[in-house]
């Protein structure tokens, strides 16, 4: 009688745990809705979604012109183009680190994210799983990782190089400190160059998320934000 009113309490417990979790879910889905649904703040413009009008050529020297148009080609500009020659470096330097390095698409999604995570920045998040989640695209990575990376999960069980991008990124830009254990992993696994490069990777996305910070840039119309809060 006894063990069978135990097992009868723990039943409950662990329905009640699952009815929690349930709850918690279901607030942060509400609370993820009302924030795409939330008005713009009153400093934000409204076409840009942040807190600057989209750049405009106009007033510009001719070399800056040069430089805006080239990295336009007819499209919104970003608002890194207010300073055309800061725009082209800081572009040649992300397209380098997204494309060249050796990495390869997955693991700089990975690095990305990581990111994204530590810096809590909604929007790098949000825009960059959409393109991890993405079977078409060649970013696209194992949800499992994404999840790991998501909800601050250990590494066990994950591939030896996704494993060690996770870690660096977490020592570097959450606990401000590499490990020496960790950073020769790094040197082992991708050689100096490709350490750097790693490095680098995370200390540009680590910027634009501060960037971003500081003009507030808003999700795109009607996307939910897709990271939680820690």
């Amino acid at each position: 009688m006894e063990r069978s009113r135990r097992l009868g309490v723990i039943l409950l417990a662990g329905v009640a745990a699952l009815l929690g979790a349930g709850a918690s879910r279901a607030r942060n889905a509400a609370a993820n809705a009302n924030m795409a649904a939330a008005p713009l703040p009153k400093d934000i413009d409204p076409e840009s979604r942040n807190r600057l009008p989209v750049p405009k050529s106009d007033g510009l020297s001719d070399d800056d012109k040069k430089i805006f148009d080239a990295m336009t080609h007819g499209q919104a500009a970003s608002v890194r183009l207010y300073s055309p020659k800061l725009a082209q470096s800081l572009g040649d330097a992300q397209n380098y680190l997204k494309s060249e390095t050796g990495f390869g698409d997955p693991l700089t999604e990975i690095a990305v994210l990581v990111a994204s995570r530590e810096m809590d920045s909604q929007f790098l998040w949000t825009i960059w799983e959409k393109h991890g989640r993405d079977l078409k695209d060649s970013r696209h990575i194992d949800a499992g990782i994404i999840d790991a990376i998501k909800y601050e999960k250990p590494v066990a069980g994950l591939g030896e190089k996704e494993a060690l991008v996770i870690t660096f990124g977490r020592e570097l830009l959450g606990h401000r400190k590499v490990s020496p254990e960790t950073f020769a992993h790094a040197v082992r696994l991708f050689g100096r160059r490709g350490t750097v490069d790693l490095v680098e990777l995370f200390s540009q996305w680590s910027a634009t998320a501060t960037e971003l910070v500081a003009f507030e840039q808003q999700l795109p119309e009607g996307q939910k934000p897709l990271l939680p809060p820690r």
